[in-house]
């Protein structure tokens, strides 16, 4: 079959497309709300179409899909398969990027915050993993020039730096006063990646807009460009935070007016799913509990810790439940105990009950 009529004959669903060379390898994989859509997107002719798109094309000669009921699926699906098969389009078409944490050395008097690849020292602060180096490095060298700590010989105690000369440094290359207030300065640091101190934000958007009313719009988009990437970083921490948390999530989404869908989640792991009919709340109630109660007393986290590996299907999983499709109850580990199956009934019915409904 011609692949521009395979693509017509596709269905208009949320699913996973696998692109195939000539030797029937996966080259790419991708996801879709509407597989008709998306890859038809391909076929059409574009001047429009970057590069690696281009030389896709040129070594697509068929393609596979897998169907899913939702775009929530579709989005995890993708994820698992490119971990799994590692497509060579994938890791072409991926944005330069690795792995990395901000580290804050906590041993010596210097709390020196720099970026490192793996958390391997115990006694250093970490925070990540984040996927964007640009990102991590464009949002520490706003904040290290928002408190003036931009040190250039930070190891060469009593003697200033070049930066100091230009007003970049505080001086605690000098040590004395200046290296307590630039520990100071690290502190607020650590505090505002926490979420706990998010004064250095008011004061930047405060600065870019005066800067934008002087028509600085230099000096404003800088402060935009910085703040920008500072947010960026806080949600990271957020879904992280919410992952190594690992919450039993007990979610719905409703599919159709007649139908929804019911997923158990617990760190970033769907570990049930099932579709049912919202005629059929009542009869199926107890058998939700029992899957409930079966697959959290089961299923325990080997690590609290999210790792570099985690880190995509955390961002899933948060950005969907945190979006308007679902709706979700936390499922403690005092309504698993058997001694509170009236308060795990309650807790099911206000989920089962939620009927903002699709279409």
């Amino acid at each position: 079959m011609v692949l521009k009529e395979k693509v017509k004959n596709l269905p208009s669903s949320p699913g996973v497309y696998l692109m195939k060379d000539s030797r029937s390898q996966i080259i790419y994989v991708g996801k879709a709300k509407n597989l008709k859509i998306r890859v038809r997107s391909y076929f059409q002719n574009s001047n429009n179409h970057p590069q690696k798109i281009i030389k896709l094309k040129a070594s697509l000669k068929d393609f596979d899909y897998i169907l899913t009921d939702t775009e929530f699926e579709a989005f995890m699906l993708e994820c698992e398969l490119i971990k799994e098969i590692k497509p060579i389009f994938n890791r072409m078409m991926k944005s330069p990027q690795s792995y990395i944490y901000i580290m804050i050395d906590m041993e010596t008097g210097y709390h020196r915050i720099t970026t490192c690849s793996s958390p391997d020292n115990p006694n250093s602060l970490y925070f990540g993993p984040y996927t964007s180096k640009h990102t991590v490095e464009k949002a520490l060298q706003g904040i290290k020039e928002f408190y003036n700590i931009c040190c250039s010989t930070p190891s060469n105690k009593n003697t200033p730096c070049l930066n100091y000369s230009l007003g970049l440094c505080i001086g605690m290359c000098l040590g004395g006063a200046a290296l307590d207030r630039y520990n100071d300065s690290i502190t607020k640091i650590i505090g505002l990646l926490q979420g706990t101190d998010k004064s250095l934000l008011d004061v930047m958007e405060r600065r870019m807009t005066e800067a934008s009313e002087e028509f600085d719009f230099e000096a404003a988009a800088k402060y935009r460009d910085t703040l920008d990437a500072i947010h960026s970083l806080l949600y990271k921490e957020k879904v992280i935070e919410f992952t190594e948390s690992n919450k039993n999530l007990a979610v719905i989404e409703p599919l159709t007016n007649c139908t929804f869908k019911l997923f158990l989640i617990k760190k970033n792991n769907i570990l049930f799913s099932e579709k049912y009919k919202w005629s059929e709340v009542e009869s199926v109630h107890e058998t939700i509990k029992t899957n409930i109660l079966t697959t959290f007393k089961t299923k325990k986290a080997k690590s609290k810790k999210v790792s570099r590996d985690e880190i995509d299907a955390a961002q899933i999983i948060y950005s969907y439940l945190k979006g308007s499709n679902c709706s979700y109850i936390i499922i403690s580990e005092q309504l698993l105990d058997n001694d509170n199956t009236a308060n795990l009934d309650d807790e099911l019915n206000k989920l089962l009950y939620y009927r903002d409904t699709a279409n």
